[in-house]
């Protein structure tokens, strides 16, 4: 099927079918979820690929990045970028898509807001905001906060995997 003829609702139904389905590691809502990030590249001026280089390249590092940096490695200034970052249908969320799409770590794990770099915490409204989509995408846990760090340090293993491939 040619889903770059259908209209952005239908893509977005069908997503929404495959999730109340519970299939999502079906090969069709990978699909599903690269269309709507490569609709989302079209119109916002955060693009997937170019965020997941700078995630990929902190985790091999074994570091938090910022929002903010996230958005630099994009070429935006943050006030511009900061509305395109959050919320259901934000950079964010169609990052975590893409991770779990290309069977990847949730690297948005790593992304946190400047207060938490250090920490590698993400804020209350952020764990929420990751913790939802990844439910969302079929990820079952309890809680939230040991989940992100077990995500976090996923990419981080992820990392240093590919850190040292590149060094053999």
């Amino acid at each position: 099927m040619n889903l770059q003829s259908k209209t952005a609702a239908e893509i977005d139904q069908w997503i929404r079918n495959y999730e109340k389905a519970c299939q999502t590691r079906e090969g069709r809502y990978a699909e599903l979820l690269e269309e709507r990030a490569r609709r989302a590249d079209r119109i916002q001026k955060l693009k997937i690929d170019r965020s997941l280089d700078c995630l990929k390249a902190a985790a091999r590092r074994g570091v938090c990045i910022s929002y903010g940096e996230l958005a630099a490695a994009n070429g935006v200034e943050w006030n511009q970028a900061r509305l395109q970052m959050t919320g259901s249908a934000g950079h964010l969320e169609r990052l975590l898509e893409t991770c779990h799409a290309r069977s990847l770590s949730l690297l948005t794990a790593i992304c946190v807001n400047q207060a938490g770099v250090q920490l590698g915490e993400l804020g209350s409204e952020a764990l929420a905001g990751f913790a939802a989509g990844a439910r969302r995408l079929g990820y079952s846990f309890t809680d939230p906060r040991e989940f992100h760090h077990r995500c976090r340090d996923e990419c981080w293993e992820w990392g240093r995997h590919q850190a040292s491939e590149t060094q053999s």
